[in-house]
């Protein structure tokens, strides 16, 4: 790795510190939600290698004792078109007085000069707001998208940070693509899961008794489906597929929050209501993936989901489109099926995967053996390589550090 030119270097804030100090900066961190869980994985895991870790966040939700130091950005969270500016603002402020050592910002959301950008999803290669979803939908993820794109143009092409940490090749390649000064700054380092909690037969009576509290008829195949954001990671072509004949034998099990009135008119609608299961948000769902003979996932746009980790950790079949991580993950018709947003195709697939006991198998058995590659403790390993590299990098080059890069604030 060769040393950053002048211009390039992290501050001389920075450069001052000890070289074990990481600051992360996000909006929340905690063990809901994909983001979510990364930051708080990648928190405790560099705290167990000796680093001092501090977190910048609206909400910070770690074990008792974790060690990790929470400084709290105070604020509204809710609707994104007030969060997120206030965010910027607030969290501008609260990184330049708690800042230490190397900074990691989650995304584009604060205007100083960070370290690090980690980018699970990038606002300009994203799809556009979707035209059939509620209008309280519609709003948020336009403001989500305008005012996304906007921090991205600020932060990705003036803030020039010493690098982008992607969660997959395919976003490493849209950097590239939509920021390319910036391209040689993009490396890439998969998110991971953890490969005890979800792994084959474990947790299994509690899967069991999940199954009964949910009266799924025995002999009935399960699909899963897992997340928030509904119209774009696909549950309407999944609902849809249930309507069709090929998919008759399968019930469908759907964790996660979203506008579930319109689903379950939809499941009305195409004679599926019945077969249509609804978990809602699930701090602990691995005891779900034991439930499952399948995970459906026909997503617009993804970084690299943890739910579909999760699913190939846990020995299920994979149905997924090849949206960025997946397509990386996914081997069509070794370990999963790559498919489209079609419900025929979905239902045809999964009629397959009913059928057909040892197909399920052996996708099942291969989904796993792809998952011992991602791992929490390699993710955080790389993360660590990283800090140390950019550590030793500031050290060489303090006397080029005076000046800010790109307008950011320090």
């Amino acid at each position: 790795m060769q040393p950053l030119a002048a211009s390039e270097r992290p501050s001389v804030t920075q450069s001052r510190s000890r070289p074990s100090e990481v600051t992360i900066v996000a909006h929340d961190v905690g063990v809901v939600g994909g983001m979510e869980r990364i930051l708080a994985e990648l928190a405790l895991g560099l705290k167990r290698r000796g680093h001092d870790v501090t977190v910048i966040a609206h909400s910070c939700d770690l074990p008792a004792g974790s060690g990790v130091r929470f400084r709290r950005v105070p604020g509204p969270t809710r609707p994104f078109v007030v969060s997120y500016p206030w965010f910027m603002i607030a969290g501008t402020v609260a990184v330049r007085l708690w800042r230490r050592g190397l900074v990691l910002e989650m995304g584009a959301i604060v205007l100083n000069r960070v370290d690090m950008i980690a980018v699970q999803y990038c606002q300009h290669a994203g799809p556009s707001t979707p035209s059939r979803a509620s209008w309280p939908y519609r709003l948020n993820a336009k403001a989500a998208e305008v005012l996304g794109r906007l921090g991205e143009r600020v932060m990705f092409a003036r803030g020039r940070p010493a690098r982008f940490i992607c969660a997959s090749e395919g976003i490493a390649e849209e950097i590239r693509e939509h920021f390319p000064k910036q391209g040689d700054r993009a490396i890439t380092i998969p998110n991971g899961v953890d490969l005890s909690a979800f792994a084959p037969g474990s947790r299994r009576e509690e899967a069991l008794a999940l199954r009964a509290s949910l009266k799924i008829q025995g002999g009935r195949r399960l699909a899963i489906f897992v997340g928030s954001e509904w119209e774009r990671k696909g549950l309407e072509p999944v609902i849809r597929a249930l309507g069709l004949a090929e998919a008759a034998a399968w019930d469908l099990l759907v964790v996660g929050d979203g506008d579930r009135e319109r689903y379950e008119r939809l499941a009305q609608e195409v004679g599926a209501a019945a077969a249509v299961h609804w978990l809602g948000v699930s701090r602990d769902v691995a005891p779900v993936y034991q439930l499952a003979d399948a995970f459906v996932f026909p997503t617009s746009y993804e970084g690299f989901p943890l739910v579909a980790l999760e699913a190939a950790a846990s020995g299920v079949p994979i149905l997924a489109t090849p949206a960025n991580g997946i397509r990386e993950l996914v081997r069509d018709g070794v370990n999963g099926f790559l498919i489209s947003r079609d419900p025929a195709v979905i239902a045809q697939r999964l009629r397959e995967l009913g059928e057909d006991d040892a197909l399920r198998g052996r996708l099942g058995s291969a989904a796993r053996t792809s998952a011992l590659d991602y791992s929490w403790e390699k993710m955080v390993e790389r993360h660590r390589e990283l800090y140390e590299s950019l550590s030793s990098e500031v050290a060489r080059g303090r006397n080029g550090s005076r000046g800010a890069a790109g307008g950011a604030l320090p």
